[in-house]
């Protein structure tokens, strides 16, 4: 990040009018403006699950931000500039180390050097009715307002820690450096197990079936893909969880036609609108979002989605405001409800069980690279696995 204060003048104390600095200070004097108590961007505490995020802000707070204070128009220039900010350094996002703005709920903070909570905690704790009483600020320092206090009793004083009491402690640090959080015999559980699923997917340990024509003179590759009828082996693997069945564009065709046959193809199609929102250019984004939200979640809205009120809420206020995550939120949600009910039947539907249970040619091919001289195990390979 750039600072105005040590690069502001020159040896000679002289004030540095190059361009850089002059973008600099600018940029200086804009976050200043944010970090402003009354007029600046709501800086607040967020509860999470057992914890509680401090001092952060969200990115569309900074967007609206620019938007209402540097008099721009275009949410996208405000998100550019912001993203450029962010680059800087000038502040960064709490759970990513991409230094980039999203216009949407991702949490971010300012840089330590840009704002002095401690002395902010120290004025707000003295302006308390009880101003004696010790507070903690959300870098972890404590200030005790002693001045304020009638009658001060002074802190005890703590003994500093022996030499034995060091080494022991480093003992203690060396012995978790080398302990395991997991137990190997679960780790190699789960490694045999990808392992064995994913076998004959592998073209390093299995020949493929059918045979890569690029390498060989077999056209059943090339007849299969002019067929557009799945082998046994692409249908086996949609079994493997409902990614497998969504990147495979086969699997995606098939998963949806089961889906219109019991009259509820409105959640995969919804979320296949928002991966395709996403890749939109971004003058696309604000007229698509509009599409979106008039097929699938507008009142009276003919392929109407089921969301929880808090994920309707949050996407309601992001329509105004469109982008590319507009629909994050009730992306996810509509994505665990087909995994924990639209996927699973599907699965165990016949018309996959058909797919699945089509005759497959078994062919013999050696466990092992061989010689010329050797004679190589054969097994058939549907009884590898």
């Amino acid at each position: 990040m750039a600072q105005g204060n040590n690069y502001g003048q020159t040896s000679n104390g002289v004030a540095d009018e190059s361009p850089n600095m002059l973008v600099y200070r600018k940029m200086e004097d804009v976050i200043a403006r944010m970090q402003d108590e009354k007029n600046g961007i709501p800086i607040r505490t967020v509860k999470s699950f057992l914890s509680k995020i401090p001092s952060v802000f969200s990115g569309s707070d900074i967007v609206q931000w620019l938007i209402k204070n540097l008099t721009i128009e275009d949410p996208v220039e405000a998100l550019h500039l912001g993203t450029l900010m962010a680059a800087h350094g000038y502040f960064f996002p709490i759970s990513d180390h991409v230094l980039t703005l999203k216009d949407d709920g991702t949490f971010y903070r300012f840089q330590p050097g840009c704002v002095n909570t401690t002395e902010v905690d120290i004025k707000k704790s003295s302006r308390m009715r009880n101003p004696h009483k010790t507070r903690k600020s959300v870098y972890g320092l404590q200030n005790d307002i002693r001045s304020h206090s009638p009658t001060h009793t002074p802190t005890p004083e703590t003994k500093p820690p022996t030499e034995d009491e060091l080494q022991q402690q480093i003992k203690y640090w060396q012995i978790q450096l080398d302990r395991h959080r997991l137990k190997m015999s679960k780790v190699a559980d789960s490694l045999l197990s990808y392992t064995e699923q994913y076998l004959e997917y592998d073209p390093f340990l299995l020949p493929p079936d059918p045979s890569n024509p690029w390498l060989s003179d077999d056209t059943t590759f090339w007849e299969l893909e002019a067929s557009k009828e799945p082998s046994q082996q692409r249908v086996k693997r949609w079994g493997f969880g409902m990614d497998e069945a969504l990147k495979d564009p086969v699997g995606r065709e098939q998963f949806l036609k089961f889906l219109e046959s019991e009259f509820s193809s409105e959640n995969l199609r919804f979320w296949l609108a928002v991966e395709d929102l996403k890749k939109r250019p971004i003058k696309e984004v604000p007229s698509r979002v509009q599409e979106i939200w008039q097929e699938f979640l507008a009142p009276g809205a003919p392929s109407a989605i089921n969301l929880d009120s808090k994920s309707y809420d949050k996407t309601t206020q992001n329509v105004k405001e469109p982008g590319r995550y507009t629909f994050e939120d009730a992306q996810e949600h509509i994505y665990k409800l087909m995994k924990s009910d639209s996927y699973p039947r599907f699965i165990r539907s016949s018309a996959y069980q058909e797919l699945l249970q089509a005759k497959k040619k078994g062919r013999n091919i050696p466990i092992f690279p061989c010689h010329k001289n050797c004679t190589p195990t054969l097994r058939a390979s549907t009884n590898l696995l």
